[in-house]
């Protein structure tokens, strides 16, 4: 099998790759030189793109598909959910889930429900409102602490806010709840929240908000004196973590971390490097994967890859711009892409380090290789299964779980 270094993996990408071959390849991890072997074929995406713009570079869509080699099982362990929005892993091995309409419950591995648990402040659950996305506290094991984004009512519409809990010793309920984080102004509105929200390797909290979707609002996530359409980067009581970038306009709020997004749903870090990768939907094409670094601007509504959904062009139409970043990767036509999680155990050995992503409208789950901070490789797993895919995570015993709008818990393994 002919070996392929990153260097000629960028010629090979210029091709419109009608056939599937072998692509050997080296990547460097630490100290060592590990090198692995893919298949690369056709693009996944068949349909038609909503736009004739033109990729900055090559392969930043429709990426060569690929193809798990080696065998895994996808079952739907529970379908008895209501509207799961957000899952993670227990240190012992369940997962705790929110549910949109403001429940929490913990899952057995095998899909065995709690009653749900209460304690939690109420949520606006209105169109794409609710109880979000959640993680839990690195100290989880011996302070049992939890953290959570919603949708919370205010006098003035709604907002993106995040919660701060304990679980109780008889798991029925949170204790201590508060609210420690507001993405202000409020609006009174029922989308774009975003709502995910991950722990960085210094300690502190990233949580992503949305622009809140109206027109009114969309030049928000450009503005530095205001919350919406960022990521905010915070600690653990809801202040600015020591360390954040400094915008260059004046009074920029000091929890920012990165600005210019729009409804970024997917929050993950990179088990190796500590980087925080970030998906957002687009609006009509334009769906976006972010390699997100402090202070940098990430274009919307400025420059996108996707049109009204009318069909009538963003602003000028512009999809790169001096002073804003590059999407790594973008869909078009949408995939809607929701919770996300990279692989890092060991059971699924040609996964390690792979990015997975909860898709929607898409009903499927994007498997993404990454090489080099670039997509050389795209699978889509459980398409068949019909279901609006929501979040996704790996649990401790190496299985991927994935939640989905219509209530089902899957167990990937």
């Amino acid at each position: 099998m002919k070996k392929i270094t990153p260097l000629i993996l960028k010629a090979v990408l210029l091709l419109s790759l009608p056939f599937s071959f072998s692509l050997g390849l080296h990547s460097c991890k630490t100290d060592d030189m590990v090198e692995d072997t893919i298949e690369l074929g056709p693009p996944v995406e068949t349909e038609p793109a909503e736009t004739d713009y033109q990729p900055a570079f090559v392969g930043q869509t429709r990426a060569p598909g690929v193809t798990s080699s080696t065998g895994f099982t996808a079952t739907a362990i529970s379908s008895a959910l209501q509207r799961p929005w957000g899952v993670t892993s227990l240190p012992d091995g369940r997962l705790l889930i929110t549910e949109k309409g403001g429940t929490l419950r913990i899952a057995t591995a095998s899909g065995d429900l709690s009653e749900p648990i209460d304690g939690l402040p109420a949520v606006d659950a209105a169109g794409q409102g609710g109880l979000l996305g959640l993680c839990l506290d690195p100290d989880f094991s011996s302070n049992r602490t939890i953290y959570w984004v919603f949708s919370e009512p205010s006098a003035s519409g709604n907002l993106t806010a995040v919660g701060k809990g304990v679980l109780s010793e008889n798991e029925e309920s949170i204790e201590q709840a508060s609210v420690i984080y507001r993405a202000t102004p409020a609006f009174a509105g029922d989308l774009h929240f975003g709502g995910r929200i991950v722990f960085d390797r210094s300690g502190n909290l990233l949580v992503s908000t949305g622009e809140r979707s109206a027109l009114a609002t969309r030049p928000q996530a450009q503005d530095v004196t205001s919350a919406l359409g960022k990521i905010v980067r915070i600690t653990k009581d809801g202040q600015p973590a020591p360390g954040n970038p400094a915008f260059a306009q004046g009074n920029a709020r000091p929890e920012l971390y990165a600005i210019g997004h729009r409804n970024p749903q997917g929050l993950a870090i990179h088990p190796e490097t500590g980087d925080l990768w970030q998906s957002e939907h687009g609006p009509r094409g334009g769906d976006e994967l972010n390699l997100v670094q402090g202070g940098r601007n990430y274009g919307w509504p400025t420059i996108t890859y996707g049109i009204e959904y009318g069909g009538a062009a963003i602003g000028d139409a512009i999809q790169q711009l001096d002073g804003m970043e590059q999407p790594v990767y973008y869909w078009d036509p949408v995939v809607s892409p929701s919770g996300m999680t990279f692989y890092s155990h060991s059971h699924h050995a040609e996964w390690r380090n792979n990015l997975f992503i909860a898709s929607l409208s898409g009903q499927h789950i994007v498997r993404l290789v990454i090489r080099e901070d670039k997509v050389v490789g795209e699978e889509r797993l459980l398409a068949g299964e019909n279901q609006r895919f929501r979040d996704v995570t790996q649990g401790t015993d190496g299985a991927l779980y994935a939640v989905t709008d219509q209530g089902r818990l899957y167990r990937i393994y």
